[in-house]
């Protein structure tokens, strides 16, 4: 069955193999713009479809902003760009209330943050109290100001962008924001035939930007997240997520450890993954996959390290080489292991649903 755009289809749940098809298409049309990055691109997609925030963290020039442009396109959202400056205000980014002369009152005029998609450009570059207005917008989906709460609709989702290497006139997220970010992504640079690739086509078409065709609206977006909470994961599976951000609480490398938001972001964005290959179940290869992104940049390293170029994403590879992998047998929603139940597969082998 096609997907529409229209309101009643939110209501009608959704089959996963629907979702799986979707995000295929929604792939290939972002592709069009940014050549060569799937990886990358469907890493976005997963925070976008498990309705997390994401960091898109990179060298200037790779294509940043142009991927939080083509997923707002291509899901037909509502989409709003802050670009974040030294002199930036809170209100800028809120809204404030104005006093309207017509009726004698004050009207409150929402800002940019009232949308769908918010791309927040160059996040670091603005002070703590403007980095701070988007801290209630991002977790509790809402905004208040002058003692009064004005929801958010849903989907709100932040992309924010930064360059690693320039620091000079930044102010680094604290790490209550980072931590609110369900999972930071890196872009790189493109192969050679990938970056030729990507000039053939700008030279085919005699212009920067690329149209874009809207592959699903709103309505679908939504019916989608609350597909992938139909996923299945395992109890071993939810274990294997628990022990493995435990283990970066003991690192020795870590002064603070990923918190429990960072346990349901692995799991949330293992379950994505799942959909993505077409499975209702999630398997430990799920999990390798996402914690990185998950859990890299909820970690503070110690001081010491900073000189050494240690980074969040290298103790967790440590910490998945550590906790053991759990068996990958039968992990499907119609498996009920009896106690202590053998013939499991190998860690490592590909998970079967029962026939």
């Amino acid at each position: 069955m096609p997907w529409s755009t229209g309101s009643r289809r939110s209501e009608v749940p959704v089959p996963l193999a629907e979702v799986t098809e979707l995000a295929k298409r929604v792939l290939d049309e972002v592709e069009r713009a940014v050549v060569g990055k799937r990886d990358a691109i469907e890493l976005v997609l997963a925070g976008i479809l498990a309705d997390g925030h994401v960091l898109v963290e990179d060298f200037p020039g790779l294509a940043k902003t142009l991927i939080a442009r083509s997923f707002a396109q291509v899901l037909s959202l509502d989409f709003a760009r802050i670009q974040f400056t030294p002199d930036l205000m809170p209100s800028d980014v809120t809204g404030s209330s104005v006093y309207n002369q017509r009726s004698g009152d004050f009207e409150f005029r929402p800002g940019p943050v009232f949308t769908n998609l918010v791309l927040a450009d160059e996040i670091n570059r603005a002070p703590p109290k403007t980095q701070a207005a988007l801290l209630e917008a991002m977790q509790e989906r809402q905004v208040t100001t002058e003692g009064r709460t004005r929801p958010l609709g849903p989907p709100f989702l932040v992309l924010a962008t930064q360059n690693p290497i320039e620091y000079e006139g930044t102010y680094p997220l604290p790490e209550a924001q980072l931590d609110r970010f369900l999972l930071r992504a890196g872009i790189g640079y493109p192969s050679r035939d990938d970056e030729w690739g990507m000039l053939a086509r700008r030279l085919e078409r005699r212009a920067d930007e690329i149209a874009l065709d809207p592959v699903a609206g709103r309505a679908d977006l939504l019916a989608a997240q609350r597909a992938v909470e139909e996923v299945y994961l395992h109890e071993s599976v939810g274990r294997y997520v628990v022990d493995l951000v435990a283990a970066t609480r003991a690192n020795p490398r870590v002064r603070v450890g990923a918190s429990p938001r960072g346990t349901i972001a692995v799991a949330k964005l293992a379950r994505v993954r799942a959909v993505l290959a077409g499975r209702d179940f999630v398997t430990p290869d799920d999990v390798k996959a996402v914690a990185a992104p998950a859990l890299g940049h909820r970690l503070v390293l110690r001081p010491e390290l900073w000189a050494q170029r240690v980074r969040g994403d290298d103790v967790v590879a440590e910490c998945l080489a550590q906790v053991p992998t759990p068996p990958t047998g039968d992990l499907g929603p119609d498996h009920q292991p009896a106690p202590g139940a053998g013939g499991q597969a190998a860690a490592g082998e590909p998970a079967r649903r029962p026939g």
